[in-house]
């Protein structure tokens, strides 16, 4: 079975028409970093295995999924809990890359704006909603899974305390919650938004009762 490195490694050389070692090695270095627990290899080749299956069923063109794969594989390259400027950052590393495998500014410019949408997760085009639908995709996965996910972001934020997680982890809950539909694609909505709507509402009241 492929590992994850070595999936991140075959997505870039497919986008990239080249092996290009140095920045497959940035991109599997990145995700390595110790103070990562969800966001790593795993969760970004998991985010290109659903941008494929969503960019078939959507009929996404060749040339702009291959774009949407890229901003999948670099939108967390960047990731500092700490941050307010993760999304501009990992856009930035990958322009950086993109100039340098000789992608066009129009083609890098659509990358940027897509790595940017997850921030705020608002979706303005078929290719942002592909992109998004697959980084929430864990949202609406099996209970058992969405806990690992949940752990794992802890972990991340281990430097929060207690009441302050809770204050803020609701927040973006309810912020999911609030919206008419948390997925944008057919296919999402129609087989993850119950799960995922489930998942968010149950540990927002293990969040409630936890004080």
């Amino acid at each position: 079975m492929i590992s994850a490195d070595d999936e991140l490694r075959a997505t870039w050389r497919e986008a990239a028409g080249t092996s290009h070692p140095s920045i497959e090695q940035l991109l599997v270095d990145r995700h390595a970093e110790p103070h990562r627990r969800y966001h790593t290899a795993e969760h970004a080749a998991w985010v290109v295995h659903h941008v494929d299956a969503l960019g078939q069923v959507m009929s996404i063109d060749t040339e702009h999924l291959e774009e949407i794969r890229v901003a999948a594989l670099f939108h967390d390259i960047v990731y500092d809990p700490r941050s307010s400027t993760n999304e501009a950052d990992s856009a930035d590393v990958a322009d950086e890359a993109l100039i340098e495998v000789g992608w066009s500014a129009t083609r890098r410019a659509r990358v940027r704006t897509l790595i940017l949408a997850t921030a705020t997760h608002d979706a303005e085009s078929p290719e942002a909603e592909v992109l998004l639908d697959a980084d929430l995709a864990i949202l609406g996965a099996e209970p058992d899974a969405y806990r690992r996910y949940v752990a794992g972001v802890r972990f991340e934020y281990e430097f929060v305390d207690e009441s302050a997680w809770r204050i803020g982890r609701s927040t973006v809950l309810r912020s999911f919650l609030d919206r008419a539909q948390i997925y944008s694609t057919p296919t999402m909505a129609r087989e993850r938004e119950a799960m995922a709507r489930s998942n968010l509402a149950t540990e927002l009241a293990e969040l409630d009762h936890s004080h």
